[in-house]
């Protein structure tokens, strides 16, 4: 059988330093596997505000990258004709450039453009297929987030059902002194976003660490909080602007217990009455202490409309905020649940984040459902403070 190459080329340098460069590629990769190859090119535009990629930016690129390619193929009618991709980064006059190097194996008697036409309805349909609500599809492809490798069967936190391991591997838990305090969600692979009244009392990164995995102790890994970002409009005790960023080191590799959700485009709409999903290690009652054992529940957004209504919590829900949960209660987040994740998927299996747990009145109480941060509302924020 013949060995067929692709590169794709993640950013594009001057046309004579992309062509020198990607022969180079070519000609390394092709003296491993001891074949010539032919290529296909196919771009992905990773957007960057300042036009560059720092060092930490790229490592991300090259980890997403992998990632995402065997995802592509693995789970594709090519399967059988995928061997491997490779991330080969190289730099000139200052910019960057990527190539992910993907090697197939092909019949000999299979004709190239067939062989280009099944690569090209493979990468189409991953990276252009509709999704329930609008998102930056060339960004979701780019970094692999959202996926998780368990089936999904929820019932509640309050009142408790516990995770099974892999289930919700976007979920952290932030803890000060050996104690947890808080949820957070991987956003990237030294990224988490959570509330940032977890932080009111005692910002200081030294402080505090991060745990991955369905129990706390033990946790499946630890990590040192090297950076805290709290909204510059956050102000206790207003609820408005619940909204940090925590950088922590060394960076994880993504795995099917520790992966990075998916963030929505900043204009995404979601309908109300949608069910979404909330997970956490805080308590199952009200004065409860949190739990070792991440649980998980099945609530759905409650329209703004309601959520100000007298009886509900009137005119305490602003701009960025949003309800989710049921106005009979019973199924909520609790105390220890704050920062973590409300999810939703779309109808392709990859999941979003589109809530951070905020506030509200006691837990699981009727008309007193969960507050949350509206994740698109400050999607902007998010990216100027991260990259991503």
């Amino acid at each position: 059988p013949k060995a067929v190459e692709f590169v794709v080329r993640k950013r594009a340098l001057k046309t004579g330093v992309v062509a020198f460069l990607t022969l180079l590629s070519l000609i390394t990769v092709s003296a491993t596997i001891g074949l010539l190859a032919h290529f296909l090119i196919w771009d992905i535009q990773v957007n960057s505000n300042s036009g560059r990629r720092h060092s930490h930016q790229l490592k991300d690129l090259q980890e997403m990258s992998e990632n995402v390619v065997d995802e592509i193929f693995v789970d594709s009618a090519l399967n059988k004709h995928y061997i491997k991709n490779n991330v080969v980064r190289r730099t000139a006059e200052g910019d960057v450039a990527e190539a992910d190097v993907m090697a197939f194996q092909f019949p000999a008697t299979e004709p190239r453009a067939e062989r280009e036409s099944k690569t090209h309805a493979v990468l189409n349909q991953k990276i252009r297929n509709k999704r329930a609500f609008p998102i930056n599809v060339s960004a979701v492809q780019a970094n692999g987030c959202g996926k998780r490798a368990v089936p999904l069967i929820v019932n509640r936190i309050v009142s408790g059902s516990l995770a099974v391991r892999g289930a919700w591997p976007w979920q952290a838990s932030l803890q000060r002194s050996n104690i947890h305090q808080c949820g957070g969600t991987l956003i990237g692979n030294m990224w988490l976003v959570t509330a940032a009244h977890c932080f009111k009392s005692n910002a200081n990164p030294r402080q505090w660490k991060v745990s991955f995995g369905t129990t706390i102790s033990p946790p499946l890994m630890e990590r040192d909080v090297k950076r805290i970002v709290l909204h510059a409009r956050y102000r206790p005790p207003a609820r408005a602007h619940d909204i940090a960023v925590v950088q922590f080191a060394p960076r994880v590799a993504f795995s099917d217990d520790v992966r990075r959700i998916c963030l929505p485009a900043a204009a995404a709409p979601f309908p109300w009455n949608s069910t979404v999903y909330i997970t956490g290690f805080g308590a199952l009652y009200y004065g409860g202490e949190s739990q070792n054992n991440l649980r998980e529940a099945r609530v759905q957004i409650i329209s703004n409309d309601i959520c100000k209504q007298p009886q509900v919590y009137g005119n305490d829900i602003q701009p960025g905020m949003f309800c989710a949960g049921y106005l009979e209660g019973i199924y909520d987040a609790c105390r220890g649940d704050s920062g973590g994740p409300l999810v939703v998927k779309d109808n392709k299996d990859t999941w979003y984040l589109i809530g951070i747990v905020s506030w509200g009145y006691n837990c699981g109480q009727k008309n007193k459902p969960g507050v949350y941060t509206d994740v698109t509302y400050y999607r902007r924020w998010i990216a100027s403070k991260t990259g991503l």
